[in-house]
């Protein structure tokens, strides 16, 4: 069935106008008993009832089976050459700038933020575009360092390499091989350029492993009102350690010093447990292993540990799992198969592209067919746990092939990050956010997919890293909440959208302030609702130094060159800073 084009609209639009002006004639023609002039006056209605529902159908058409079938994008009209549009990996947060430069030199940077300075132009500094919350987009103007993306120098005795900031860190570790070395820690993807990711303060896991930003030894920071400087733990300390983790509100990042580490495998265990094993093995396997993160499954009481550690800890273990690939993944393939019986048609059920699905696909599908609907996430959930069951063993590989996780499709994501305790003595409090969490998403009936992801670091110097501390043997835990966004129909999106800020809101409401949790910048949305958003200013100003951002602010970019509609937001300048 063919969508009407306007002019079909209108024609059909006007036929139903012209019946109800010859009903109104007839009407009007000829008095009428009582009952007549009521039973013409109702038929008058119907056909206006049945006209107008004709025209909205014959332009809006849609299938018997419309409820469960994705829409079809809606097809923008072409942008003009000189308009760029930018969107986030979730496609969560988008803009349109005419302005987006790629220098491919340290003076041709340093030109273009003198320039933007001097005109008072925005030029915010853009990585790969991969935070969810869209930190780095600006329409009014962009630089991003794809051109920069140089490895500048190895010293292999020091095991520290120097970059341009705009390499990715795929690229990165895959220059670092020929030279045996690697990066520390790595998180849960590869694609971020190496300035961005140390600027969000972005992290991998492991409680003795701090957050990426601490990897970084000295850098190279252009800005528009004092150019370049160079910065590090000799050099200015106090602005280094600040502009580590300076969301890129201080200057763009261009070249970084990185400490590494040598080249090492990992043994990765993979085993299902639930709550109260957990408690009971808590605190000897945070001590024990180098990298461990829990995958919780609401509704269920299956966590899933993930633990890695070098081939020297453990005997030989048995890598082959209890299941085969095709045998784990079946139960969710089942599922799907049956869902699909359920909410679209039986032959689309025996569809053989099932069978080349991956898991973490079938689950986006299954979602799709009704993400909103709490049982049926139930059922997702258990059959994710059921997947997990039959997934349990061992695998070995390089530490940069390991530590990935396939995080799923596009999603909603806030992710927080608490105090812990210390190494020697945790204290417990990252177990109780996560119980308090899912008693509330059982009680809010909130419909919660699988997992939330629980991580530890250890503390970072940055003091805008929400795992900064003074104290060296601090560590943190780092809990994310997700709802995935496994369709193009921007109605479902709109719903899925509100539930997840429902749930966000709720689980910041009830545990937040009481376990000292903040937000990961790449991750923290800006509220609407002016009260709301000064309430979340004023709770800033609590965990960071906000006012001496602020001043290097001003003092580095008082045009705000580098300063986009969310940081000012987060950061608002009073008429006393700009002045000073």
């Amino acid at each position: 069935m063919r969508r009407l084009l306007l002019a079909d609209l209108l024609r059909r639009a006007s036929s139903s106008h012209h019946h109800l002006h010859l009903v109104r004639a007839l009407s009007a023609s000829s008095p009428l008993p009582a009952s007549d002039a009521d039973l013409r006056k109702y038929a008058g209605y119907a056909l206006l009832l049945v006209g107008c529902g004709a025209a909205t159908y014959y332009s809006f058409p849609l299938p018997p089976d419309a409820l469960h079938k994705k829409a079809v994008p809606f097809k923008y009209a072409p942008l003009p050459d000189d308009l760029h549009a930018v969107s986030n990996w979730s496609a969560t947060h988008e803009v349109h700038t005419r302005v987006l430069l790629q220098p491919d030199s340290l003076p041709a940077l340093h030109d273009a933020l003198a320039a933007a300075h001097g005109e008072r132009r925005k030029l915010r500094p853009l990585g790969s575009g991969l935070s969810p919350n869209g930190l780095a987009l600006s329409r009014a103007g962009m630089v991003n360092l794809a051109l920069m993306d140089k490895l500048l120098d190895v010293d292999a005795k020091k095991k520290t390499v120097t970059v341009q900031a705009g390499i990715r860190v795929a690229e990165l570790v895959d220059a670092l091989r020929e030279h045996g070395l690697t990066l520390q820690n790595f998180a849960s993807i590869r694609e971020q350029q190496v300035g961005g990711i140390i600027q969000v303060g972005a992290h991998g896991t492991g409680a003795r492993l701090p957050p990426i930003d601490e990897q970084v030894i000295s850098m190279k920071l252009v800005t528009p009102a004092k150019g370049t400087i160079e910065l590090s733990r000799e050099k200015d300390p106090d602005l280094f350690y600040l502009a580590r983790c300076g969301l890129g509100g201080l200057g763009v990042v261009a070249e970084v010093t990185l400490q590494c580490v040598e080249r090492h495998q990992l043994i990765e265990h993979t085993f299902v447990s639930s709550a109260d094993e957990v408690k009971k093995n808590h605190k000897k396997w945070l001590s024990e292993n180098k990298h461990i993160k829990y995958l919780w499954i609401p509704y269920t009481d299956t966590v899933v540990v993930v633990q890695c550690n070098s081939p020297s800890r453990w005997r030989t273990p048995k890598f082959t799992s209890k299941y085969g690939k095709d045998e784990a993944i079946q139960h969710i393939r089942d599922l799907y198969r049956e869902s699909l019986k359920k909410y679209r048609t039986k032959a689309e059920s025996n569809d053989p592209e099932v069978d080349q699905l991956s898991f973490t696909e079938l689950r986006d599908r299954l979602l799709a067919l009704d993400p909103l609907d709490k049982d049926h996430v139930i059922r997702i959930n258990k059959a994710e746990a059921e997947y997990w069951k039959k997934s349990e063993g061992y695998r070995m590989g390089w530490s940069d092939e390991i530590l990935g996780f396939d995080c799923g499709g596009q999603q909603w994501v806030s992710e927080t990050c608490f105090p812990a305790g210390t190494l020697a003595k945790p204290n417990m409090k990252d177990l109780d956010y996560i119980e308090e969490l899912l008693q509330l998403i059982e009680k809010e009936d909130i419909p919660a997919p699988a997992p939330i992801e629980q991580r530890w670091t250890a503390c970072s110097r940055s003091p805008m890293s929400p795992a900064s501390s003074s104290q060296e043997d601090d560590i943190f835990s780092w809990v994310g909440i997700i709802m995935y966004l496994p369709t193009s129909d921007a109605r479902q999106r709109k719903e899925i959208t509100e539930e997840f800020f429902n749930y966000r809101s709720k689980t910041q409401t009830n545990l937040w302030d009481g376990y000292s949790a903040y937000e990961h910048w790449a991750k923290i949305e800006v509220p609407k609702d002016k009260d709301e958003l000064t309430e979340l200013q004023a709770r800033l100003r609590k965990r960071f130094p906000v006012d001496a951002y602020n001043k290097a602010r001003m003092e580095l970019d008082p045009n705000k060159v580098l300063s986009n509609a969310k940081l000012e937001k987060l950061f608002p300048v009073t008429e006393v800073q700009h002045a000073k």
